[in-house]
């Protein structure tokens, strides 16, 4: 079966469009493949942008084990702008993977991956471009498996109408496996069409197929239950943990965008979960337990990705990589072996009492010294020990003293508003630390140009978090409170003109809580949205609050509920939520008992360091904690060679 590119049609149509360069292809380590020789093909799609897309660790694993089996293909395609999804509507030209230029609709598999609800409407364009039915219930044999993955998938019933299918968890396995079990359906000549390969999928527990449970209503607008409609499919379905992350050492060769993209580096995970236990975030809590890469590993992995890439900066990414046993062998073992080259090492934003000056000054050696990032999350203690993140002022103002007195000259501090039982009070002490550190680095250092900016979001309950079951703050609240917090920094101009404070519209979190915390009914104000034109609303110049809150009163009124249900509403303990028949392994009982904790500001230890609490992931999943020390050392190496920046890594034990 040939299948033809579409590029002879697109490329007439480039030079109309803003950013055609993401659409050619041909990035450094894409792979191409011929489509006859491909017995299964996937195609993976990021629903945004191509500078947001292409970075995504997430697809780029998947695309590259994928591409590593012989007789399976995969492929890319990312959301088009506005102005080619209207060209290409023009000109019959249908969604298209930016390797081959291939029609989407002819893969076996569209496999989207969601860190954000914002992508949904994106992907309902991208279907409808690509020719297949918006409805999961309208596809045939002919149209691919339409499949979710991401945090998102952890609640995916907003968008059950439109999937065939979901992954919770990690997907280096489970794409194995789906991959496996098509090429047995379509060996054995297809038996039993499109809803016999669902049913082999669902069958194993491990992928979650919408279309065979049914959900029923009672009276109050709640869920009565979820239950099965066909015999071979269980009552929950279980995420995927991928365990020893050495076995899993990819990507292997990041791609390198051709376009200017959201991260200019090349990025390795050392580890994945999180046993913080911080209440608002659902990253830490679905993603248990804490997996470890090795040094050895992490070593393997800088060298082979800077050799195939070139970048300059090395991203050491995880949920809270200062947290890894061995950050401070690996960041020294690092900064030794790329002394006087050109490649610098970053982490993401740290937390106040893991940081250290040492690891900060390895960080920084190759002279790039920027500024740092920590995020209390919240500015009052209280609501610090609500939402479990247990960072003192006097850790923070000891903490960045230490940099100020280093050489430093800017911090930057993250926090949330609008946290569970947070008062006004609670958000204006954010200023008073920001002004403490203000005060704090102009001691130390002796000098005035000491700059701390604030960054504010809005907080959403998530799903399989101990928040799952609060009220969300409504929008207007939220953006009064930030005036007040900018009333506040500016009592003090000697102090507030070195504080500089950025924040988001409290409107778009109102929508990211529908979509988190929805359920089915939530799907057709999404197709509405969309067809209204809802595009890329993660995007603040297409993103449309009155267009949401239009859509979702004419379609939730009749249904006798409204967004204030989903989102403003305090849940009860024994209310079924839409995604309680998912089981992230987190016990349900333990999610209620640390939000009771939470509401009476408790905090909870960090179970990598202290005894087992119980929260179920472990025996639930059949998994452990894997984390170090290994007490082995990765040693420096020379650059060798024009364009290669190392040779073979050498260690010791």
């Amino acid at each position: 079966m040939r299948v033809e590119s579409v590029f002879d049609r697109l490329e007439p149509l480039l030079p109309r469009v803003s950013k055609p360069v993401q659409y050619v292809g041909g990035e450094l380590n894409a792979t191409a493949k011929a489509w006859d020789d491909a017995a299964i093909r996937w195609c993976l799609m990021y629903p945004d942008a191509y500078e947001v897309g292409l970075p995504n660790q997430g697809v780029q694993i998947l695309y590259e084990i994928l591409n590593e089996q012989p007789d399976v293909l995969a492929e890319r395609t990312y959301a088009v702008w506005p102005d080619l999804e209207e060209l290409m509507r023009e000109h019959d030209i249908p969604q298209f993977t930016v390797d081959s230029h291939r029609p989407v609709g002819a893969f076996d598999v569209l496999g989207l991956s969601f860190a954000t609800e914002l992508g949904y409407t994106n992907m309902l364009g991208a279907l409808a471009l690509a020719g297949i039915p918006l409805h999961a219930v309208d596809r045939t044999d002919d149209h691919p498996i339409v499949l979710a993955g991401g945090h998102a998938a952890f609640n995916p019933e907003p968008i059950a109408d439109f999937l065939d299918a979901a992954v919770l968890g990690d997907g280096e396995e489970a794409v194995l496996e789906i991959t496996e079990a098509i090429r047995r359906w379509k060996a054995e000549g297809r038996p039993g069409g499109r809803e016999e390969l669902l049913l082999r999928l669902a069958e194993s527990g491990g992928v979650y197929v919408p279309q065979f449970y049914d959900v029923t209503y009672g009276p109050d607008g709640a869920i009565s239950e979820v239950v099965p409609n066909r015999d071979r499919v269980p009552y929950r379905v279980f995420k995927r943990t991928t365990m020893e992350l050495d076995d899993w050492p990819y990507p292997k060769k990041p791609l390198v965008p051709l376009a200017e993209s959201v991260h200019e580096r090349m990025s390795v995970e050392i580890f994945r979960g999180c046993t913080r236990g911080c209440r608002f975030c659902q990253a830490g809590m679905i993603t248990r337990p804490v997996r470890e890469r090795s040094i050895e590993g992490i070593g393997e992995m800088v060298q082979r990705g800077l050799e195939a890439t070139g970048f300059e900066e090395v991203g050491l990414l995880s949920l809270s990589s200062a947290d890894h046993s061995e950050i401070a062998e690996i960041t020294k073992g690092l900064a030794d072996r790329y002394e006087g080259t050109n490649t610098g090492l970053s982490l993401p934003s740290t937390r106040v009492d893991a940081f250290n000056i040492d690891l900060a000054n390895e960080l920084s050696r190759n002279g790039r010294r920027s500024g740092l990032t920590f995020a209390p999350e919240g500015g009052s203690e209280r609501i610090r020990r609500v939402i479990n993140k247990m960072v003192s002022e006097e850790d923070l103002i000891r903490t960045v003293s230490a940099a100020f007195a280093n050489g430093w000259r800017q911090v930057k501090l993250y926090f949330m508003c609008g946290l569970p039982t947070e008062t006004d009070e609670d958000v204006l002490q954010i200023a008073e630390m920001a002004k403490q550190v203000i005060r704090a680095g102009r001691e130390v250092s002796g000098r005035k140009d000491i700059r701390c900016t604030i960054s504010i979001g809005g907080f959403v309950p998530k799903p399989h978090t101990p928040f799952q079951w609060a009220s969300q703050c409504d929008p207007d609240t939220i953006d009064e409170r930030l005036r007040k917090l900018r009333q506040e920094i500016n009592t003090d101009r000697s102090l507030g003109r070195n504080i500089g404070m950025r924040y988001h519209d409290g409107k778009p979190t109102m929508v990211e809580g529908l979509l988190s915390r929805g359920d089915r009914r939530i799907g057709r104000v999404i197709e509405r949205v969309w067809r209204e034109g809802g595009r890329f609303d993660g995007w603040n110049e297409y993103f449309s609050f009155e267009r949401w809150m239009s859509c979702a009163a004419a379609e939730l009124e009749p249904l006798g509920v409204d967004v204030h249900w989903f989102t403003t509403r305090e849940r009860g303990e024994t209310e079924v939520l839409p995604w309680d028949h998912l089981d992230s392994g987190l016990d349900k009982e333990w999610l209620w008992a640390d939000w009771q904790d939470a509401l009476d500001a408790r905090e909870q230890d960090d179970c990598r360091w202290t005894p087992c609490f119980d929260c179920g992931v472990c025996p639930t999943m059949g998994t452990d904690i894997e984390v170090g020390p290994t007490g082995r050392k990765l040693l420096p190496i020379s650059p060798v060679g024009q364009g290669s920046p190392v040779r073979n890594p050498v260690f010791n034990g």
